[in-house]
C-alpha cells in the first residue's frame, strides 16, 4: 500500500546569500519509521524526477503504547534538499 504526501518545495532567502531550498518531513511519515530529529540522512538521485532518503542509521522500532502510538518523532521535521520521493504527476 502507498501513502502519498504532496509537498511544495519552498526556498528561504537571506540576504547576500543564495537561496536555499526547504522541503518538511510530513510528522505522520516520521512516525510511522520512527525518524527522529538530529538523525543523519543523505539523499539519492535515482533519475530526474525520483530521489530516495537514506538513512545511515535505523534505530529499533519503539515499543508501541496502549493508545497505539509511538514515542517517537512528536515534531516536525525538516531537510534543506528536494523531496525524498517526487513522481511526476501526469
Amino acid at each position: 500500500m502507498s501513502t502519498i504526501y504532496p509537498l511544495k518545495v519552498q526556498a528561504i532567502r537571506s540576504r547576500g546569500q543564495q537561496a536555499r531550498l526547504y522541503v518538511y518531513f510530513p510528522l505522520p511519515l516520521a512516525a510511522a519509521i520512527g525518524l527522529e530529529a538530529g538523525e543523519e540522512v543523505q539523499w539519492e538521485l535515482l533519475d530526474r524526477g525520483e530521489l530516495h532518503l537514506l538513512r545511515r542509521q535505523v534505530a529499533a522500532p519503539a515499543a508501541r503504547t496502549r493508545s497505539g502510538r509511538t514515542g517517537a518523532a512528536t515534531h516536525s521535521l525538516s531537510a534543506s534538499a528536494p523531496s525524498a520521493r517526487h513522481r511526476r504527476s501526469q
